[in-house]
């Protein structure tokens, strides 16, 4: 189903090979990787009439994804998704300074975190593959040997699940993401502005003009980050909020709700349908928060695989996640991991119709 040419991945990177990987389940669904970054490169899902259309954005070479200034597309954030307040924290009095990458804080695990290295590839089976790595200690500025495998399933229900798992030598923090940029109109198929968003959260984290959390936990009933009544993305973006000039838009974090739950005891954390493709991708996990990015900072300066601009608001993000500078914010849930504990983080987009 795709058009891309797998001969533009291949290379060699760190003495690492990089490749072109797809699986797919039985009704044609369809994901392609690369492990430079172990990134998602197309997802092509149907619409009501039943044509598939890829609905991520991205590039149709390795030499694209690796010139581009946007670095994250499709990629597995780590080792800490989102910002850290001036790249440090402590553990047990010890201060861990981190390289800094957005202005004075670090973000998405630093200029040469996971989206930024080539990971070893196991495919499963035609529906199924696997990525794994050992981040060594001080990577980064992190702490520890830190064992990752992340692993994809495309599930005949039309489930898109990721699977996180990680283990250490030495006390670290860790919060691992995707970072996949989507529309459900199809990729560079004009804003995401009418798109109809459920977030299912009472309560978010504000913000300061860098973006980092100023450390409450406050209600969105009466501000523009309420949805937990379905509603156009654009439907009160223009409002006068400080916290909407901050990030330009929509790139805050929400404290999911602890319920409803699938039989699997994953949380509803999302809902966003398409009216006029009648695509509908429910989000469910068992993290704490979810990140919503509106793609306020795309400027059409972009030109992604199929030739077309990535504008403002092009596409959105909802990253499962961890709170924002969580080690930094002892009333956030830990992000702590130690010796002898498993790291355990699921994520599944699940697509539909309406």
């Amino acid at each position: 189903m795709t058009s891309i040419d797998s001969i533009n991945f291949k290379a060699n990177i760190a003495n690492e090979d990089v490749g072109f990987f797809t699986i797919q389940n039985k009704h044609g669904i369809e994901a392609s990787f690369t492990n430079y970054g172990q990134r998602l490169i197309s997802l092509f899902v149907p619409d009501r009439d039943g044509a598939m259309k890829d609905i991520v954005l991205g590039f149709s070479s390795l030499v694209d994804y690796n010139n581009s200034n946007e670095k994250y597309f499709g990629a597995t954030i780590g080792r800490y998704a989102n910002r850290i307040a001036k790249g440090k924290f402590k553990i047990e009095g010890e201060t861990y300074t981190l390289v800094t990458n957005n202005g004075e804080n670090h973000l998405h695990g630093g200029p040469d975190g996971f989206h930024n290295v080539v990971w070893t590839t196991n495919k499963i089976s035609e529906n199924e593959i696997e990525f794994t790595r050992v981040s060594p200690d001080m990577e980064e500025g992190y702490p520890g040997n830190l064992n990752v495998k992340v692993n994809y399933k495309l599930t005949d229900d039309n489930k898109f699940e990721i699977r996180y798992f990680a283990s250490t030598d030495k006390q670290t923090i860790i919060n691992l993401t995707h970072h996949s940029f989507f529309n459900l109109k199809g990729e560079g198929a004009g804003d995401i502005n009418d798109h109809v968003l459920m977030i299912n959260a009472h309560h978010y984290t504000p913000i300061d003009a860098g973006l980092i959390p100023n450390g409450e936990i406050v209600k969105v009933v009466g501000t523009p980050f309420d949805f937990t009544i379905p509603k156009p993305i654009k439907e009160d973006i223009a409002e006068t909020s400080q916290q909407l000039k901050f990030a330009n838009g929509y790139d805050h974090n929400f404290v999911l709700n602890k319920t409803p739950i699938d039989s699997e005891g994953l949380v509803l954390a999302a809902k966003i349908m398409e009216p006029d493709s009648g695509r509908v991708m429910e989000i469910y996990t068992d993290e704490p928060g979810l990140q919503f990015y509106g793609g306020n900072f795309l400027d059409g300066k972009i030109v992604g695989k199929s030739g077309k601009a990535y504008n403002c608001q092009g596409a959105f993000c909802l990253e499962t996640q961890h709170f924002p500078d969580s080690p930094n914010r002892k009333n956030f849930p830990s992000t702590l991991l130690v010796p002898g504990e498993t790291y355990i983080s699921t994520c599944v987009y699940k697509f539909s119709t309406y």
